[in-house]
């Protein structure tokens, strides 16, 4: 038996664009150690699926979101 499909919350939602500055909605595919979610555990499409991985790649160039989530930088 086969589970139905999840629909994209970025579909659903009506969003053409992944933004990189939304670091809200950035964290919620990010796991603790700070890897990026596959689609099969998120339920994102694959169009989105890249988006996001091309905005959070970019928001943490930024530092907008940690590499890792409670991770303290050497001070």
């Amino acid at each position: 038996m086969r589970r139905a499909r999840k629909a994209c919350p970025f579909c659903e939602g009506r969003v053409h664009y992944v933004d990189y500055k939304d670091d809200r909605t950035l964290g919620r595919y990010i796991t603790d150690h700070g890897k990026i979610l596959p689609s099969r555990l998120s339920g994102v499409c694959a169009r989105h699926q890249r988006q996001l991985a091309v905005a959070i790649k970019r928001a943490r160039y930024l530092a907008l979101v940690p590499y890792m989530r409670g991770h303290q930088g050497a001070a």
